[in-house]
């Protein structure tokens, strides 16, 4: 609802769930993960056109190359941003359990 009221979104693109879990575990071993995006940028050229918004977060180097993707495109890329929170608690074996909460603030445009 925020993101239609600030940034005036019209429709909220969701990628089919193939695509979404691809996206949530980019493994962190490849050196160069151009090869693994394939399917997403892919859906991202079939899926969205200028105007839309594309909410882009998560793995840094698979938002830049998303980003650099749809750079001239009129696609609109988009993050949120948040209040982070951590709680620790020191246990008696020596280990710390952390405990972090996220609270969404807002949207915003990239590169504003």
């Amino acid at each position: 609802e925020q993101a239609r009221q600030e940034l005036g979104v019209q429709n909220i693109h969701v990628p089919p769930a193939g695509i979404s879990r691809l996206w949530s575990d980019i493994p962190p071993e490849p050196e160069n993960i151009r090869e693994i995006l394939v399917p997403v940028l892919s859906w991202i050229d079939t899926s969205l056109r200028p105007g839309d918004f594309l909410l882009v977060q998560g793995d840094f180097g698979a938002c830049h190359l998303v980003l650099e993707h749809v750079t001239g495109s009129g696609i609109i890329p988009v993050y949120s941003t948040t209040r982070r929170e951590a709680q620790e608690q020191h246990l008696e074996d020596g280990t710390v359990h952390l405990l972090h909460t996220f609270r969404h603030v807002r949207f915003r445009r990239y590169g504003r």
